[in-house]
């Protein structure tokens, strides 16, 4: 599609075009705006997605950077009963993104508490905060699709030089437009969080009262740092301490404590490096001296863009057959990242044969097979989302087998894994089976081998719109190095002039939720923790589960969440 017919088709496209977003609300503050979205989710109606931007410049010793990095952005969900101005609700949660990850990665589970506490007599928010980090990330190319309909609008765009508006994609940010992210670690990331509370909510009696800090994966740690932080450096001055910004705490697959995730680096060393590294990274084993942690393959800001992809082609159109697989660009980032991701086995890692790309699968089914917690093999990007069907699949064992010994490492997850038999075969077609329909007429005979209707938990659908939709994406292209290192060394003599309230968690309540196939993670700090097991969830699946059960019950994160609102 040309550059005029994009043009002309995001000018004409209709006002429900999801990703197209409403005109800025006026607002008394120049320094701040505020644009509602629109959605295609099941909870549209009811909850009012937005996204807020702050002018909160970085210290010029940062160095040159874009000018929207001197802005603040975080996703807003309201209820559309509810008050209008966030200092009138009777709660607000907010969240620290994980690892990779973006505020977009909320949508859901937001969404669901929001409903939750309504249903309960309340009104509140979820915050979800993005990275400054985020703000290189070029979303044209996405949102444009969801306007058109078309996800050639997208890869045209990214792959193929193609303008939108005039603009053509920059490429992926290298060098010395990254170098100022050398200076954004854990201080600078929770100043941010500090700024914004302050801006948003100036009263500091209302922040003790009605805030609820939390967060998903590293976010928990972030929030364990914050609770325990003095903001000017005086000990004696307590209205500017951490735990002064907060009412409470929730930890989403993850622990409130201020440390560092516990480093997994030669746990299996037979493992390929190419595929060790992911975890290593994950866990804060990899730091360096890059300002971005990106691998040569699977993490990378190309990588994390494709998952944006992926979602947009299932969201486009579910059933359609090998729409991204098609367009994707040979480079080696790319083809060892499907390899790494997609080989059944290590010969056909190490070979490339069968070639992962001569799978005839649908959009979903492609979306599945990578994200999904009976094929992706890290634990920490994995979501129960349904099943594959249409062709017979076999045990994948690369890059581990699973065992019980490999999986109770939590580092690969809980489900048995399972992969394609066949490629290169035209007629034969892989689909997916949302999460509801597993144990349907349509599964496969084996499918009870690797998986039950009792441990899927969020929709490929909703999974597939979450990756897309929102205006602040679920993936971060530039995650900051300086942050898992400055996580390793948080107790170290730098930081001592503000990490002092060593006791900050302990002073407000807690509420921690865990998925059994979850990551590994070290024991609460907290003396009235006592974490709520949930059977059947995953890494991501504490963020993206579906709001009713296969059993009938409804969803128990954002439930719990809801409940904790009410303390």
């Amino acid at each position: 599609m040309g550059s005029t017919a994009i043009r002309v088709a995001l000018a004409t496209a209709t006002a429900f075009a999801v990703g197209v977003v409403a005109a800025p609300q006026a607002s008394a503050q120049d320094d701040r705006t505020e644009t509602t979205y629109t959605s295609t989710a099941p909870l549209a109606d009811e909850v009012i997605g937005s996204v807020v931007s702050i002018a909160v410049p970085l210290p010029e010793n940062v160095g040159p950077r874009p000018e929207q990095c001197d802005r603040l952005s975080y996703l807003r969900w309201r209820s559309a009963e509810g008050p209008a101005e966030s200092a009138a609700a009777d709660r607000i949660f907010v969240a620290q993104p994980g690892i990779f990850e973006g505020a977009g990665a909320f949508e859901s589970v937001a969404r669901n508490t929001v409903v939750a506490a309504d249903k309960r007599g309340a009104h509140v928010e979820f915050w979800a905060l993005d990275r400054r980090s985020n703000c290189l990330e070029d979303h044209a190319g996405v949102q444009a699709a969801l306007a058109t309909g078309d996800l050639d609008t997208a890869t045209d765009y990214y792959f193929h030089d193609a303008e939108i508006d005039g603009a053509r994609f920059a490429g992926y940010a290298t060098g010395i437009d990254v170098a100022w992210l050398a200076h954004v670690g854990l201080e600078q990331t929770l100043r941010d969080q500090y700024d914004l509370l302050r801006h948003e909510l100036p009263d500091p009696q209302l922040r003790r009262e009605k805030v609820l800090c939390g967060g998903h994966s590293l976010g928990g740690f972030i929030t364990g740092f914050f609770a325990e932080w003095d903001f000017d450096g005086n000990p004696h001055t307590l209205d500017d301490a951490g735990f002064n910004q907060c009412s409470g705490y929730f930890a989403l697959d993850t622990a409130i404590v201020a440390k560092s995730p516990a480093p997994v680096g030669g746990a299996f060393p037979q493992i390929p490096d190419i595929v060790k590294a992911p975890v290593d990274a994950a866990t804060g084993a990899i730091t360096g001296a890059m300002p971005v942690l990106a691998l040569p393959a699977v993490i990378n800001p190309e990588t994390t863009n494709l998952l944006a992809l992926a979602g947009l082609a299932a969201r486009l159109d579910p059933e359609g057959a090998n729409d991204l697989v098609e367009r994707l660009p040979h480079n080696p980032n790319v083809d060892w990242t499907l390899r790494a991701l997609l080989a059944k086995d290590a010969a056909m890692f190490a070979t490339g044969n069968p070639d992962v790309r001569t799978l005839n699968a649908t959009n979903e089914a492609v979306l599945g097979a990578i994200l999904d917690d009976n094929s992706q093999p890290f634990g920490f990007l994995q979501a129960s989302v349904g099943f594959i069907t249409g062709s017979p699949v076999q045990d994948k064992l690369f890059p581990v087998p699973s065992t019980p010994e490999i999986v109770g490492t939590g580092l690969f997850g809980d489900a048995p894994k399972a992969s394609p038999s066949v490629y290169g075969r035209q007629e034969t077609l892989y689909r997916w089976l949302d999460y509801d329909e597993v144990g349907s007429e349509e599964s496969l005979p084996d499918e009870a081998r690797y998986t039950t209707p009792a441990s899927e938990v969020t929709s490929i659908a909703e999974l597939a719109r979450n990756l897309s939709e929102p205006p602040l994406d679920f993936t971060e292209w530039y995650f900051p190095s300086r942050l898992p290192s400055d996580l390793a060394l948080g107790s170290a003599g730098s930081f001592a002039t503000h990490h002092i309230h060593r006791g900050g968690v302990a002073r407000h309540p807690i509420l921690t939720l865990q998925g059994t196939g979850g990551i590994a993670l070290p024991e609460s700090e907290h003396p009235d923790d006592v974490p709520v097991v949930l059977p059947g969830y995953n890494h991501i699946d504490v963020l993206t589960a579906a709001g009713e059960r296969n059993d009938g019950r409804l969803e128990p994160v954002s439930e719990a969440l809801a409940e904790f609102a009410r303390r």
